[in-house]
């Protein structure tokens, strides 16, 4: 159930306030959403010319793409030992990424332009901007932390420990966690099986039950959405801990959705939702690879599916996908 911190939780700001408009999926406000619309066939729009975005995912190597006009136009193989597990390309081109055992931040000619190593013993998965200089990163370990740093100075601005329920197993503690235009901090509690919302000195304000959970983004109208992994779910909850709508693996069959890790809802008041396929399971077989995203409308039907496992546009595992306004738009 959901636990309301304080009375009459604001309905979020603009996400512009905290410095969130680098993610460029939108999160435009599509209200509560009748549960009970009929999945439609899916469409045959899976070529990569519907949406320019940036794409990276948990896999063996730490692969990232920018793909415009239906076309890879930018990628790079980081020379890491982890996996990316979240990423963000910044209005000044830069793409900061955590990529487990380090936060980094590099331009698009490979340079690094900052870095910071997760501590022995920890481990790092979600990481956003924080205001101009600064950035917010979620630190699994014994305790794990989330941690507000100063790129410049190198200053630990603001850190507070988070609850998990199996503080000497570090992996499974975080994948996401993000900022709200209200100053708090939305963690997805992957190891509890929860979201909760904390003001940035720990105080935990309001909680949902949501079991398998991988990632919980803020919506512009106040609710937020989550995803269940290998729950096979995407739902919206609001305020109150109702669930106003949702999608899950029984609405699209023919897809073989296993592992819906992420969730954005875009400007088109349509909901992106990524599935990841696991390498170290052993070689994928690309002629019958999963599909990697699907965007879904609010009646549930799937109108974009992106499967693209050939060159020159292996994207392989699919984690984050930002959406990026068209070039010509810029």
């Amino acid at each position: 159930m959901a636990q309301a911190g304080f009375a009459g939780i604001q309905t979020f700001a603009v996400f512009a306030a905290i410095g969130l408009a680098a993610t460029v999926a939108g999160t435009a406000g599509a209200g509560a959403w009748a549960q009970t619309a009929a999945a439609k066939p899916v469409s045959s729009a899976s070529d990569l010319n519907r949406h320019d975005f940036f794409y990276a995912g948990e896999a063996q190597q730490e692969r990232m793409f920018i793909v415009r006009g239906g076309a890879v136009a930018w990628s790079y193989v980081y020379p890491g030992k982890g996996e990316i597990s979240d990423a963000i390309l910044l209005p000044n081109g830069h793409i900061l990424f955590a990529h487990q055992y380090a936060v980094t931040e590099i331009d698009q000619q490979h340079k690094v332009v900052w870095n910071y190593d997760a501590p022995a013993n920890t481990e790092i998965h979600t990481v956003r901007p924080y205001g101009e200089h600064s950035v917010m990163f979620v630190q699994n370990g014994n305790p794990a932390q989330a941690i507000v740093m100063n790129k410049v100075t190198g200053a630990v601005e603001k850190s507070f420990p988070l609850p998990v329920a199996h503080p000497e197993v570090v992996h499974p503690q975080f994948r996401r966690a993000r900022l709200t235009p209200a100053g708090t901090l939305l963690a997805a509690h992957m190891d509890m099986g929860k979201a909760v919302e904390y003001d940035m000195t720990g105080k935990a304000l309001w909680s949902v039950d949501a079991p398998g959970i991988w990632d919980a983004e803020p919506l512009e109208n106040g609710n937020v959405l989550i995803s269940g992994n290998n729950n096979k779910y995407v739902r919206e909850v609001n305020r109150k801990g109702e669930t106003v709508w949702e999608f899950t693996a029984v609405d699209a069959p023919e897809l073989n959705l296993a592992n819906m890790q992420t969730a954005t809802r875009l400007k088109n008041g349509n909901t992106l939702i990524t599935q990841w396929v696991n390498e170290w399971n052993g070689p994928i077989d690309k002629a019958s690879a999963p599909v990697q995203a699907i965007e879904v409308t609010p009646q549930k039907k799937v109108v974009w599916v992106l499967r693209s496992w050939a060159e020159p546009a292996d994207l392989g595992p699919s984690t984050t996908i930002q959406m990026l306004e068209p070039e010509s738009k810029r």
